[in-house]
């Protein structure tokens, strides 16, 4: 239940540009990225849909334009300031600004007139090797920069193109979906087995649906936010007939009415006021933040004059209609991400309609979020999208070689919603150097792969979040864990938690148990986190706090032996000074409405080591019956690695030898939890009032002492 390693690539600053349309680079199997071939900086938009791979452009004013020595300059300080370690400052990530997308698009439609056409932006050229087309399909804006801030973090694992509609043209919901067509079949024809990925919101979701429902032969793969499908029971069909009649002299006061519906600029403005800044500094961004609101409303009347909104409000209308009449044709792999906060349309209700309608569809709800989800600066589409295992680069999701690492902005974001569990256990992390000296950091583990961790798997887990944070912080490093098949993967719905959940896991590179998967991963060299004991030490019975339940096998000696991996054991100490177990499986299996209860908890996922006997094969999922405790610290040692390398044909040809080195894991892992159990109780600071007052005087960053080494 862990996390992933991989290389992590400095975010660069670019200016803002597109570039034409053009074929996809060629593609290796080295995972390396593609460098960006495009060195004219300039504003570029091209390719009209009757001739996709031409490059005919079309200049873009240049007022803002940075010079290419300013952009080098700029790149190389972000990556000096992170070159220690890209996580630790993650807000250093550049992330273009609400204001900056709105100058974009007045230029857009400044400069617009000609028929629909796609344009790719030209920060989005370094990617990874392979990477999927993403057709980015614009809403009822029809800009196409709506992935505008998403650039940095979506431009690295896709090949981006995206739809471009002036204000002007009049071209049909039929006539949109077989320009969108057209190009889906000549890049499925050259994807070499890779999926195209059709991305869009509200009218854009309909224009998805319907290439879908026409194309079932493709891989396609669609994300859709906030569908237009539920256009007949939102405000805007009302809007439509007033729109027709409203006198002209009232129409410059529309972009008001639009913008307290869509919310979006309102929230900025609410976010920086709620943030805990210093008053002058929020003065400064509420200024700023008026004047983007001022200049939004401006080109939203520039975006939509009155004519084109009700042409697009029409289109809308004739595309939901279209869409809901083919759902039944739709086969591709579908998410459906939706706002339980959208004012323009009933989109909760919608994500769980589409949910039953589509037989491949997953769905994901957003309780704070607007109509505009893309633009939300906490939103991290390239996130989501592989938090529910939709990033692929084949005909079928692999966990190893599909895996790609947390950018640091969404790090931050995993790391701020998941931090007071880092502050309430205020975790001791030691290590063991070569010397077998004990440090308190992580300087004893090794930096390179491949590196099995093996050790104990506390009360339902609580370990995993301070661990898995200070490794990305500390050494770089992510833990790729090997976890329950539940948060994978369902036999069918019912009790268990949702799966959206999990989705912070598979995002930091967890993986279902698998002796496949364990092979891949030390094969691809990475830092594997391995509980032996899983769900039955997760899950512990009254007075069982720290027993290991192994089973007999050694497999995974023989398995980190095969690919000469170093293993590390390791002890966690400290739920029992959280929770106490009062309640436990044995007395819940008494109860029959809670036996019946669990049974069908482990019908609805998929079973683990029920070919075991015994207590290590009593496996099923329950939630054990605690009482709090005054909080008290979490202790991690990580014991001195252990070498197998140059001992494979020992340990793969002769089982005792493999079982010998099997036990001395397991006696360093008790080894290490009983050294933590005698040092704590020296360890002033254990009690977290202590910790507090320590950190009143020292500030609340600071590292909290603990027992002497």
């Amino acid at each position: 239940m862990a996390a992933t390693g991989a290389c992590l690539f400095a975010a660069g600053i670019s200016s803002t540009v597109v570039r034409s349309c053009r074929k996809p680079l060629s593609s290796s199997s080295s995972g390396e990225r593609k460098p960006n071939p495009i060195q004219n900086h300039t504003r570029r938009l091209a390719v009209s849909t009757n001739e996709i791979l031409t490059a005919t452009k079309t200049s873009f004013s240049e007022k803002r334009q940075l010079t290419t020595e300013k952009l080098e300059e700029e790149a190389k300080s972000v990556k000096t300031r992170e070159s220690q370690n890209p996580y630790t400052e993650a807000e250093m990530k550049y992330r273009k600004s609400l204001k900056k997308l709105l100058e974009e698009s007045k230029d857009l439609v400044k400069s617009d007139g000609g028929p629909p056409r796609w344009f790719s932006p030209i920060e989005c050229g370094s990617r990874l090797d392979n990477s999927p087309l993403l057709l980015y399909l614009p809403g009822i804006d029809g800009v196409g920069l709506g992935l505008v801030t998403q650039y940095s973090d979506l431009g690295k694992i896709f090949d981006i193109w995206c739809l471009h509609i002036p204000v002007k043209d009049r071209t049909s919901f039929t006539g949109l979906v077989d320009i969108i067509e057209r190009t889906v079949r000549s890049e499925a024809h050259r994807s070499h087995g890779r999926p195209i990925y059709l991305v869009g919101e509200s009218l854009a979701a309909c224009l998805a649906l319907a290439v879908a429902a026409r194309n079932p032969e493709i891989d396609l793969i669609l994300i859709l936010a906030n569908p237009g499908t539920s256009f007949r029971k939102s405000q805007m069909e009302l809007l439509l007939p007033l729109l027709e009649v409203i006198p002209d002299q009232l129409h410059r006061s529309l972009p008001y009415v639009m913008s307290s519906m869509t919310g979006n600029p309102w929230k900025v403005v609410m976010d920086t006021v709620m943030k805990s800044v210093p008053v002058p500094e929020a003065v400064e961004r509420l200024s700023r933040d008026v004047d983007v609101i001022s200049f939004y409303l401006s080109v939203l009347y520039d975006i939509l004059p009155r004519e084109t909104l009700i042409w697009k409000l029409k289109l809308l209308q004739s595309a939901s209609a279209y869409a809901n009449s083919r759902l039944h044709c739709v086969k591709a792999q579908t998410l459906v991400l939706c706002s339980r906060n959208d004012q323009l349309l009933p989109s909760a209700d919608e994500g769980q309609r589409l949910l039953h309608a589509l037989p491949n569809c997953e769905n994901r709800l957003f309780q704070d979020s607007g109509h505009f989800l893309f633009l939300e600066d906490e939103f991290h589409l390239g996130a989501i999208i592989r938090g529910v295992n939709f990033y692929r680069r084949g005909a079928h999701h692999d966990y190893v070689s599909d895996y790609v690492r947390p950018s640091p902005p969404e790090f931050k974001n995993i790391y701020e919603s998941t931090r007071f569990v880092v502050n309430a256990t205020s975790p001791v992390m030691l290590s063991t150097l070569e010397d077998g000296k004990i440090v308190r950091s992580l300087a004893g583990i090794p930096t390179e792969g491949p590196v099995l961790f093996v050790g104990y798997h506390m009360l339902l887990g609580f370990e995993l979040t301070p661990m898995v944070s200070q490794f990305l912080l500390e050494k770089n490093i992510v833990l790729r864990g090997i976890a329950h098949p539940s948060m994978f993967m369902r036999v069918k719905d019912g009790l268990l938690p949702p799966m959206q959940q999990y989705d912070i896991f598979r995002v930091m590179g967890a993986v279902p148990v698998s002796g496949t998967l364990l092979y891949k991963l030390l094969a691809s060299k990475s830092h594997v986190l391995l509980y032996p004991g899983g769900v039955r030490e997760a899950c512990h019975r009254k007075g069982e706090e720290y027993k290991l339940f192994w089973p007999e096998r050694s497999e995974f000696v023989r398995m980190a032996a095969r690919f000469g991996a170093k293993i590390v054991p390791f002890g966690v100490v400290g739920e029992d000074d959280f929770f106490d177990v009062f309640f436990d499986y044995d007395d819940q299996m008494k109860v029959p409405f809670l036996r019946d209860y669990i049974t069908r908890i482990a019908e609805e996922s998929k079973s683990v080591r029920s070919e075991f006997n015994g207590e290590v094969g009593n496996q099923d999922m329950h939630l054990p019956g605690v009482l709090p405790k005054f909080p008290g610290r979490f202790y991690y040692y990580f014991g001195k690695p252990i070498e197998t390398e140059g001992r494979k044909k020992e340990l793969l040809e002769e089982k005792e030898k493999a079982h010998e080195l099997y036990i001395q894991v397991k006696c360093e892992v008790e080894k290490c939890i009983a050294f933590l159990k005698e040092k704590r109780k020296s360890d002033r600071y254990r009690n977290i009032v202590a910790r507090l007052a320590y950190q009143a005087t020292h500030g609340f960053t600071s590292q909290v002492p603990t027992f002497e080494l």
